[in-house]
């Protein structure tokens, strides 16, 4: 469902990503784990089309993002680390909007945000505007905008920053919930190991470099150390 290959990004002499590649299969949850200033944002912001790689190549569902955009970027889904709702109007408006944005009918679209929204608990938000709403109430607003389109890829970037526990908790099981039922491809980029360690797979990123692929427990051996934190710290820092 994703694939880079070669990936690279500089900003001036520093590089945010070194030749990354790597490949994620239709119904899996891959944790990107790294520290802060590991490329994890660059590599979302490759991945949406809002930089362009300065050598290699990205696949979403077959399509080359180079020269196939618009037909890559309609299977992504994508929940930014800062919070992209428009605060002054409603969850439904917001919602609207962004279901316009994809060309969906109106019926549709209503049908999807109202499912959406009683999934996550948001249905008698609907009509409040975004800014009176929690922190965790707005991203889940966020992760129903981006399903919307029912995309193949969910992509989601340090989703869970500022979040108390319940509301991460069930940020988390909505999309593991999606992987289950519709197979969906979500890639979770976090600094917090706790959430990797729920993930199918594990890929570690720092500076750009991959340091290890696998699950929980086989990135913990290539790490060489008793646990996936014990090795995360030993290695990044």
């Amino acid at each position: 469902m994703l694939k880079t290959t070669g990936l690279t990004k500089r900003y001036g002499k520093s590089t945010a990503l070194q030749s990354l590649s790597l490949q994620i299969d239709a119904g899996q949850f891959v944790a990107l784990l790294g520290p802060n200033g590991a490329g994890k944002s660059t590599l979302f912001q490759v991945l949406t089309g809002l930089f362009a790689a300065d050598e290699g190549e990205v696949e979403v569902a077959g399509h080359s993002l180079r020269h196939a955009a618009t037909a890559a970027l309609r299977h992504i889904g994508v929940v930014f680390q800062q919070v992209s709702l428009d605060l002054d109007l409603s969850v439904r408006r917001n919602l609207l909007f962004q279901a316009d944005l994809h060309g969906l009918p109106r019926r549709v679209a209503l049908q999807r945000i109202e499912a959406g929204c009683a999934r996550l608990g948001l249905a008698a938000e609907l009509e409040r505007k975004v800014r009176e709403l929690s922190g965790g109430n707005r991203r889940k607003v966020e992760l129903v905008r981006a399903g919307l389109h029912a995309p193949s890829v969910m992509l989601m970037d340090e989703a869970t920053v500022g979040l108390d526990p319940k509301s991460r908790h069930d940020l988390l099981s909505a999309l593991h919930a999606d992987v289950r039922e519709r197979g969906v491809c979500v890639l979770w980029a976090t600094h917090w190991v706790e959430e990797a360690e729920g993930a199918d797979r594990v890929l570690v990123l720092h500076r750009g470099t991959l340091l290890a692929d696998g699950t929980p427990a086989q990135v913990t051996q290539a790490l060489g150390a008793p646990t996936l934190e014990a090795g995360f710290i030993q290695r990044t820092s």
